[in-house]
């Protein structure tokens, strides 16, 4: 056995990207704290401040810096480990692995790697070398090859033939790949494929498409033991991503046979790889009878099985399989890490057993994808071998169909319940989905897309078989029968009397008040009404890895419709926390740290913390996090019905607030819980910290203007509107341009700057439709300096630890613009205005707890650049932008630059505790003697028709930190973190909207400062030309002549594009297919002038004038 290592580095997985979410932080949570139980000191890297890992009692040592071979040997350099543990870093961490191995670090410093040898990394990720391990252990694969060239490509699309797959090697996510159905695809597939794979290598396959897609979690110890922690079936066939799938556990349609057969296959490929620790693997399986018989020749072959990839790290799929059946494998991996075998580390749910055990499910776990297209509704829907997924959600019942419809509800995307239907479908002619035409098949979306489900129940309710139905989709004949399970049971709740043992049925399929509701012509509340006078609430059962066979010491729950409640309530002062559910844009693991922050600032006080989430892939979530986890949708009927069974006395309709009943925080779940406050409080149920009223004030665009007025606060003129009449009127009667914001919204969804009547009749209807019924707000838009406060309020004093500013000039959405602490280029008379705005709004709300407000600055120019350090003092007006009443998104950057406990400090004040009695006066907080820049981070390069320019509404996945003692190495370190970082040398291409030429002068003389060659489009290059700049002048797309704007992205002649619009949609238009290319090769684009001009500021300093410290080290001088 290995000696225990006794320092170990933990490599984080960086910002928040579709196919890299938040089950890494949760990876590396755990992992850490299990390396300390072992005695091991831990030393974490990570770029992302939005998350628990990088808290300072997580880890021993605590770095928040960009994943770069530099960076970490810099750290390597100082801390001296004799381990380094990649595989809980995603991809991320894995390919750092190997660049580190690859450059000679590992061995310059004799550093060992834990967990999976670097052998069995790239046998993994080497797409020639994974095929040649199989065959050497006599495991079935597709027909394929691997190319570096699309000349090689071209050669085994010759030999196999149409369909095939292409598979990047070293990507997350299907990064790059595709199925390629046409010659053009699969040319378009190879390029990206090749382009996003760090080693240029790409495996061509033969499709599979239709087969069964299986997955097995497998883990293996340094002593040769393996178990089956937990195997999955996607119920969407061969083809898509399996981030993309629909995923079922257990398995619900293989025979015993087939089982044992891939769990051989599983525990083989782990012990031939040598992994020690997790390892996933997917494989396709044939499929069953009615699928393969519509297959035709495609649905059978030589081999009942084949192995399609292997991740060998913690993945996705392991946080799901942790989740669903509570073993906790990267806590387990940990410590395998350290040398221990599975049988010597005991299982920490039940306490009885150890992690040798294999868990078992008497339940049925579902996940779904939680795609973005509900803010993206020209993105391409289709879903393929490329993940597109922001996130997912999971739920938990005793049937298949009951936690299909516990997750549909858990999704929380607006009107998509499980009846939803798309009014484009009425034109359909149902009867020919079996025989589809192009034309039926796009108004009926049977295909793999985010709508499929809700097709196929259409189709379902109309007549379909559901037989049929897998014959055109692929999916098995047990699901789809699953699906009319359903459907028949919304028939009997329309045709039939409601009764006792109807309602009964119904919920026991999963149906939800608010569905059982318009189908029986009642109302949700007369439903609930009637379930408690019929005596049916439901139960909640544990999840305890081991279906009930031994007692478990700390569980978690799911509800169900049986007789036994295994969750007694919880005895004790305790409070609920709700969560803030699946990762989304705009709502993101931020949220989750704030969730997880509540649950233990509540038990450091002595409260029992109860956490309701449906997130699989989050910390709060964890087994140990909270004293109570309840796995459920977040929405009014789970929270009532958990409220209730943690209620000492029953909770009747209008029954007043009873110290019985315990309090809901809803501050720290983002816009979900914010949006329950309203029912909760209708409902008489306890809210702890700011009341519902001051939550509502806040959150109501026409409540929150006439409380501006009444304590003589400005902001930018306009007025609430419920109609497009009334929408004009406000906008001719302030102005153009003028910004659409719609109540109770996150991300800014359906927001948009619009600068004619044209513009606002094409999109007042879309804000209206996202505001769900409340008035929309036209204001007056100010293009000037954008701030951002956090403050923490005890109902009289408030605490503001810093004071934010945006690069970007107002007009980005908070979440997509660089945030700098401190606001270097305020004046103290802005700075004093801020503070006395913040000091007074959060006294007169009456705000207790949490508070985010954002301001603009008019007056002098939009842009200063932070070398001016607050040095220009100006005729400046600061308007209120709008009040967050909660937590937000910048919560945990703004915690850990500044040392000041947020989430801590605001339950203390939601329990009655004041900012005195904590140790904190009102007003700004000590400025710390350092720069953060928090950078956003895109997925734009997965989402082919989505546009990547920068508005109100939020369009990135997640972000990174940049920290250091100064400007311009700490901005630096932000754009590396975040892939935005220029190359100390290239080429440009230039395409600057009129109003922008003025501003971008100081820009352009700075790229010939520093050697660029600059290429630019007919208007802008005249300018440079002017400037006596020497520019090369290029076509747009549309226009004759190549090479083009796209041409010289494509080309890799550019290595950085900055591309800035007018507010003509026209020129919005224009510039769609430079952004586009821009984003498919992963190069910086710009669409703010204000972000290429900081960035090219960035470029006067070289990669060793920034530091590498240890967090905590920045504040402390």
């Amino acid at each position: 056995m290995r000696e225990k290592p006794s320092k170990v580095l933990v490599i984080g997985s960086g910002p928040i990207v579709i196919g890299q979410a938040a089950e890494f932080d949760y990876a590396g949570t755990q992992a850490c704290r299990a390396l300390r139980e072992e005695g091991v000191t831990t030393v974490l890297v990570n770029s992302n401040p939005a998350t628990i890992m990088t808290d300072e009692d997580i880890a021993d040592i605590v770095y928040i810096e960009p994943l770069t071979v530099e960076v970490v040997e810099r750290i390597i350099a100082r801390e001296r480990p004799d381990g380094i543990l990649p595989t809980l870093g995603g991809q991320t961490g894995l390919n750092l692995a190997v660049d580190l191995a690859d450059a000679g670090i590992l061995e310059k410093y004799n550093v060992r790697l834990l967990g999976t040898p670097l052998k069995s990394i790239r046998q993994a990720e080497d797409r020639d070398l994974f095929r040649e391990l199989l065959k050497d252990i006599g495991e079935p694969t597709p027909p394929s090859d691997t190319v570096t060239s699309l000349q090689q490509a071209e050669l085994v699309k010759k030999e196999l033939g149409l369909p095939l797959v292409v598979r990047p090697a070293y990507t997350l996510g299907g990064t790059g790949g595709g199925i390629a159905n046409t010659d053009d695809e699969f040319d378009s597939f190879v390029n990206s494929g090749l382009a996003a794979s760090p080693i240029s290598q790409i495996l061509i396959e033969k499709s599979l498409v239709g087969w069964k897609e299986i997955e097995y979690e497998v883990m293996r110890d340094g002593a040769d033991n393996c178990i089956t922690i937990c195997n999955m079936e996607n119920i969407d066939p061969m083809g898509v991503h399996t981030g993309d799938s629909i995923v079922v556990a257990p398995s619900q349609t293989l025979s015993d046979k087939e089982y044992q057969l891939l769990r051989t296959a599983s525990l083989k490929i782990i012990r031939s790889l040598g992994i020690e620790g997790g390892c996933n693997v997917q494989l396709a399986l044939e499929p069953g009878d009615v699928v393969a018989e519509a297959l035709g020749a495609n649905g059978r072959s030589d081999s009942p099985y084949y192995v399609i990839e292997v991740n060998p790290r913690v993945s996705r799929s392991s946080a799901l399989a942790s989740k669903a059946t509570g073993y906790p494998i990267a806590r387990v991996a940990a410590k395998i890490a350290t040398g221990k075998r599975l049988d010597e580390i005991p299982n920490a749910v039940t306490e009885k057993t150890v992690a040798a055990f294999e868990p078992a499910l008497d339940y049925c776990v579902v996940k779904i994808p939680r795609w973005p297209f509900d803010k993206f509704a020209s993105g391409d829907r289709t879903i393929t071998t490329q993940m597109k997924a922001t996130g997912e959600v999971m739920a938990i019942d005793r049937s298949f169909e009951a936690a299909l419809q516990k997750a549909v509800r858990s999704l929380e995307i607006s009107g998509h319940h499980i009846m939803w239907e798309s009014p484009n479908w009425n034109t359909v002619d149902v009867s020919t989905t079996i025989n589809p035409s192009a034309n039926n098949r796009q108004a009926l979306p049977l295909h793999p897309n985010d709508e499929r489900l809700w097709a196929v129940l259409y189709a379902l309710r109309r007549g379909t078989s559901p037989e049929e139905i897998s014959c055109v989709t692929g999916i098995d004949p047990w699901f789809t029968r699953a699906f009319k399970n359903i459907v028949d049971v919304e028939n009997k709740l329309l045709s039939q009397t409601l009764d006792r043992d109807l309602l009964r049925e119904a919920k026991r399929l999963g149906f939800g008040d608010d569905k059982i509701g318009p189908l029986t012509d009642r109302t949700t509340e007369e439903i609930r009404d009637l379930r408690r006078k019929w005596g049916l609430a439901p139960v909640y059962k544990m999840v305890d890895t081991c279906a009930a066979e031994f007692e478990a010491q700390t569980p978690y729950f799911y509800s169900t419709y049986e007789d036994e409640n295994e969750a007694e309530c919880l005895p004790g002062h305790k409070a609920i926390i709700i969560g803030s559910g699946p990762i989304r844009i705009g709502q993101g693991i931020e949220f989750d740290y704030c969730s997880v922050h509540a649950a233990w600032a509540l038990q450091a006080a002595g409260i029992k913390s109860i956490l309701v989430n449906s997130n699989p892939e989050t910390v709060s979530t964890d087994f140990d996090t909270s004293d109570r986890l309840y796995f459920e949708p977040l929405d009014e009927e789970s929270i009532r019905d958990i409220i209730e069974n943690e209620s000492l006395e029953p909770v009747a309709n209008g029954h007043t607030s009873s110290p019985s009943i315990p309090p809901t925080v809803v501050q720290f779940g983002g816009q979900t819980a914010i949006n329950l406050s309203q029912s909760l409080s209708k409902a008489t149920l306890p809210i702890l910290g700011s009341t519902a009223h001051t939550i509502d004030t806040a959150s109501d665009r026409h409540l929150f203007e006439e409380f501006l007025a009444r304590i003589g606060i400005p902001n930018p003129p306009g007025a609430a509107v419920s109609t497009r009449k009334q929408a004009i009127e406000v906008a001719e009667s302030i102005g153009y341009p003028v910004l659409v914001r719609p109540s109770y919204v996150l991300g800014g969804r359906a927001m948009e700057i619009v600068g004619d009547t044209k513009e606002l009749m094409g999109y007042i209807g879309h804000a209206m439709e996202a505001a769900e019924g409340r008035r929309v707000l036209i204001d007056k838009y100010f293009e000037g300096r954008e701030v951002e406060v956090d403050a923490v309020c005890d109902g009289d004093r408030v605490l503001i630890p810093g004071i934010m500013e945006h690069i970007e000039r107002a007009g980005v959405h908070s979440g997509d613009s660089m945030a700098i602490y401190p606001g270097l280029t305020l004046s103290q008379n802005e700075v004093d205005t801020v503070v006395d705005y913040t000091t007074r709004i959060g006294r007169a709300l009456g705000v207790r707890g949490l508070m985010n407000i954002q301001y603009v600055v008019v007056g002098g120019p939009a842009y200063r650049s932070p070398h001016d350090v607050g040095t220009q003092e100006a005729n400046t007006e600061v308007y209120v932008i709008e009040v967050n009443p909660r937590s937000s998104r910048t919560i945990p950057f703004i915690s850990k630059v500044t040392g000041v406990p947020m989430v801590q400090l605001a339950v203390n004040t939601m329990l009655g505790k004041t900012l005195a009695e904590q140790g904190y006066d009102g007003g700004l907080w000590k400025r710390q003697k350092l720069v953060g820049i928090k950078a956003p981070v895109f997925s734009m390069s997965k989402l082919a028709g989505v546009d990547s320019y920068l508005g109100p509404e939020m369009k990135s996945t997640g972000e990174a930190m940049g920290i250091d003692t100064e400007f311009r190495p700490a901005l630096m370190k932000a754009l590396m973190a975040a892939g935005m970082m220029l190359p100390a040398q290239g080429a440009i291409l230039l395409s600057i909207a009129d109003r922008n030429k003025a501003d971008a002068v100081s820009l352009i003389k700075d790229l010939a400062k520093v050697g660029y060659e600059i290429f630019a489009t007919q208007g802008t290059a005249s300018m440079v030309s002017e400037l006596g700049i020497p520019v090369a002048i290029v076509p747009k797309v549309h226009e004759d002549g190549h090479p083009n704007t796209v041409d010289l992205i494509t080309n890799g002649t550019v290595q950085g594009v900055v591309n800035t619009i007018s507010g003509e949609r026209s020129a919005l238009e224009d510039g769609f297919e430079i952004r586009r290319a821009a984003a498919e090769v992963r190069i910086p684009c710009f669409t703010w002038l204000d972000t290429a001009r900081a960035a090219v500021e960035s470029l006067a300093g070289g990669k060793d004038t920034y530091s590498v410290r240890p967090l905590p080290e920045y504040r402390d001088r």
